[in-house]
């Protein structure tokens, strides 16, 4: 006997959310955003936060980053919850649920969806950066590279 392979078409589930805007708000509502400014105040004060850059290599090329004397990791939004996954054979050695980690893009926009799975996932303090790294930038807070 052989195999048949039959196509079957299957409907799409009803999304959850009414557009990308939805989401966006669905899962700003779980975290408490901080400005530029406050997050630089956490990074210095060495508390134990880290501030993670999940921006593409060339975006970071092309901005700027955050300056590296600071408490900072890059990290690119592909592997993020598999690194702060304490669970994970791929975590880092900062991987805790009690981390205190604060996300950070170009505009804060996906930072907010990122620090939002990683609470999904229990790093209840993770947060991001209203408004990125061009808030960031904007704010005169120490950067390194194109923007310095």
């Amino acid at each position: 006997m052989s195999a048949v392979a039959t196509l079957v078409q299957v409907r799409p589930e009803t999304p959850r959310y009414d557009g990308v805007d939805a989401l966006l708000a669905d899962a700003r509502s779980r975290l408490e955003r901080i400005t530029p400014r406050a997050a630089f105040q956490e990074l210095v004060a060495g508390d134990g936060a880290v501030i993670v850059d999940i921006r593409p290599a060339a975006q970071r090329a092309a901005e700027g980053e955050v300056a590296s004397w600071l408490p900072v990791l890059v990290i690119e939004r592909n592997v993020l919850e598999w690194r702060f996954d304490p669970r994970s054979d791929a975590r880092i050695p900062e991987a805790s649920y009690d981390a205190r980690v604060i996300v950070l893009c170009q505009e804060g926009y996906t930072s907010s969806l990122a620090a939002d799975a990683l609470q999904s996932i229990g790093i209840h303090r993770a947060t991001d950066v209203a408004g990125g790294f061009a808030a960031w930038r904007t704010a005169g807070l120490p950067v390194d590279g194109v923007a310095a």
